[in-house]
């Protein structure tokens, strides 16, 4: 089974049920206000659609839903990035880290992880 995308906002509704396990509807609103603001009516689309594709669901206690997601974070993230790479940078792994290193602010900390990740493996 192919891993279905996310949009931006179903994305950030997927972080809160990564990072709680469980919501309901109101709480994931709640969660996402204190960002920016969304309606809750917006949230129960989107978790409609989330279901629909399969990368959520809920079970109902009493009269309230409680949702989780069905799909690991790391799944969503892997095609979230090879969608990137496909579409802005041709494919290219390389492009992507070139286009980062020179057009962006990274911490000195960030670099030198990117350091530990490649050094071994450039090494002969």
């Amino acid at each position: 089974m192919s891993t279905p995308g996310v949009g931006r906002v179903q994305l950030r509704i997927m972080q809160v049920l990564w990072d709680r396990k469980q919501a309901t509807a109101r709480e994931i609103t709640a969660a996402l206000n204190e960002d920016e603001p969304i309606a809750h009516s917006t949230v129960q689309t989107l978790l409609r659609k989330l279901e629909a594709k399969g990368v959520a669901a809920h079970k109902a206690e009493g009269r309230t839903f409680l949702f989780h997601a069905t799909i690991k974070e790391q799944k969503v993230v892997r095609k979230a990035t090879r969608d990137l790479l496909e579409r802005v940078f041709d494919g290219s792994a390389a492009g992507l880290v070139a286009y980062l290193l020179k057009n962006e602010r990274i911490e000195e900390s960030e670099l030198e992880e990117i350091r530990r990740l490649i050094g071994p493996k450039n090494k002969k």
